[in-house]
């Protein structure tokens, strides 16, 4: 019986080291992905940076205003002033939309039936 028990215990600790070589060799795989992955991520970052630095640049005042006098024989743009701008009391709201009403409430609170009194 012993033997047995030897030979079982020797195959069960074959079967944990295996299994633990290829967890190791997994986990290292998932580490080299994740710096890969967080590589990435700071190149794709910087690359933004450098974008919005780029459309800062593009949009400033001056720029844009420069490129309206110049093109204006073409897009026909106006330079913006503050009385082309309307306040908010000049807005048109849309009017509220009331629900519609199914039955009638007199003053002191008794419902009415639509159909009349007798219906009731």
């Amino acid at each position: 019986m012993r033997p047995v028990l030897y030979v079982l215990s020797f195959l069960g600790l074959i079967a944990l080291g295996f299994w633990a070589y290829r967890e190791n060799y997994a986990t290292q795989a998932a580490l080299k992905e994740v710096e890969a992955l967080q590589r990435q991520i700071v190149g794709l970052r910087e690359a933004l940076t450098v974008q919005k630095a780029e459309w800062a640049y593009l949009n400033r005042p001056d720029r844009l205003r420069e490129l309206a006098t110049v093109n204006f024989d073409r897009l026909g743009l106006l330079p913006m002033e503050p009385s082309q701008f309307g306040t908010a009391a000049q807005v048109a709201y849309p009017a509220p939309k009331l629900p519609d009403i199914s039955f009638s409430q007199d003053v002191q609170g008794t419902l009415t039936d639509p159909a009349g009194p007798e219906g009731l």
